[in-house]
């Protein structure tokens, strides 16, 4: 998949766990796990809008674009 999930990189630059995020934002800790390690095909804009708020953070600091690898 070219879209990379940087969630656990923003987390540890704010010194907060996974647990505390997803209790903060109101969502299962299985399912933003799963978010954080791109087990996820999709992700609604209001969880987005909730980690960003919360980790007072851009949806690009979170999503990253990697060209996929010609073969």
């Amino acid at each position: 998949m070219s879209i990379i999930i940087r969630l656990d990189r923003v987390l540890a630059e704010r010194k907060m766990r996974l647990n505390v995020l997803a209790n903060s934002i109101d969502i299962s800790t299985v399912n933003l796990s799963n978010l954080k390690t791109g087990k996820v095909k999709a992700i609604r804009f209001s969880t987005l809008d909730a980690i960003c708020k919360t980790l007072n953070c851009q949806p690009g600091d979170i999503l990253e674009y990697v060209e996929d690898e010609k073969e």
